[in-house]
């Protein structure tokens, strides 16, 4: 069985675009928000995230800028583009019916 913290193929690239979607942050910001919002079941490594931050940065989803964070560390902050908001709203839209089918299945069994 999985464990509560695996995440469905594809979710993360979702899960990445909807923080970034609240606001512009840096990475290990993207990973807490995650946890913050899924009440700690959902924990994204570090060894997971930045090679989906980069994919998506590729793909022209998102774009990065060196700022400094609140701890005045020189950090990569990520925002969303024009082409991302297309794809978290089309995403997002499938994710509702995936996980709505899934819902009546395991919940009509």
């Amino acid at each position: 069985m999985s464990k509560p913290t695996d995440l469905v193929q594809g979710t993360l690239d979702l899960l990445i675009l909807k923080m970034l979607a609240l606001e512009p942050m840096h990475g290990w910001a993207v990973a807490r928000r995650i946890g913050q919002m899924s009440a700690d079941v959902l924990r994204v490594g570090q060894s997971a995230l930045y090679p989906a931050l980069h994919k998506l940065e590729q793909e022209g989803w998102i774009e990065a800028e060196w700022k400094f964070s609140e701890n005045n560390r020189r950090a990569k902050y990520y925002a969303l583009t024009r082409a991302g908001r297309k794809v978290l709203a089309k995403e997002s839209e499938q994710w509702e019916r995936l996980s709505a089918a899934i819902s009546l299945i395991v919940s009509g069994a």
